[in-house]
């Protein structure tokens, strides 16, 4: 399965000739600016953990040129339509079947708001069941017991999870979570874009390898194997 990082907490995922792209920010990120052309990422659908728009930036542009199905909390869909988005499919916590497979949006614990000020819904992260493999993107949250119930529904091969501290979860919490969820393959995500999430890559890589797991922080650009 093919990871792909465009920066912040935009990735694309590779799965069942299906590409998936998460919570499209590139053309505000300034580390991605001359790495990462927002107009050649192509996408099947693209997946809205919550309404910030450090997540859904170039939601519309990316949707429109691609054809991609939107797939959000039903607050996020709305405003996606009013922005000229059809090819959509609103969501609550719950499950639904796709073409690459079972999706569960499931609780996270952060807030949401588009970027016009109007309500963005629940935040969410997303469990994925693909025939391939098994992953979890949390979405931007802190640490909750919630996190307990993934092993539940799956065994996970990896998972993408915020390490930035502030407004999401740290590395050391982080840890946690990858042992609530029974994962020790960690793809970090939300971290260096903002002054108030740069981090230490050595310490926080340390704080997993302690924990005997691993923590992968991609650069922006790259694809990798998972």
């Amino acid at each position: 399965m093919k990871f792909t990082f465009y920066g912040h907490s935009c990735f694309a995922i590779e799965t069942g000739g299906k590409k998936l792209l998460f919570d499209p920010f590139i053309s505000g990120n300034e580390l991605a600016a001359g790495i990462v052309d927002v107009n050649a990422i192509e996408a099947d659908y693209i997946l809205l953990s919550h309404g910030h728009a450090d997540h859904v930036a170039d939601v519309v542009s990316i949707a429109q040129r691609t054809g991609a199905k939107v797939i959000a909390a039903y607050e996020v869909i709305g405003w996606a339509e009013k922005n000229g988005l059809k090819n959509v499919h609103p969501m609550n916590f719950g499950s639904a079947n796709f073409e690459f497979g079972k999706l569960h949006f499931v609780p996270a614990a952060h807030s949401s708001a588009l970027p016009d000020g109007s309500y963005g819904g629940n935040p969410g992260g997303f469990l994925v069941h693909a025939p391939e493999k098994k992953f979890y993107y949390s979405g931007d949250t802190c640490l909750t017991m919630d996190m307990k119930l993934i092993p539940m529904y799956a065994k996970l091969d990896f998972a993408i999870l915020p390490v930035g501290g502030n407004f999401t979860m740290d590395a050391e919490d982080a840890v946690m979570a990858a042992n609530f969820i029974e994962c020790d393959k960690v793809v970090g995500v939300h971290f260096d874009t903002f002054g108030y999430i740069k981090i230490d890559h050595d310490v926080s890589k340390e704080k997993f390898r302690t924990a005997g797991k691993e923590l992968i922080l991609p650069k922006i650009g790259e694809t990798i194997d998972l």
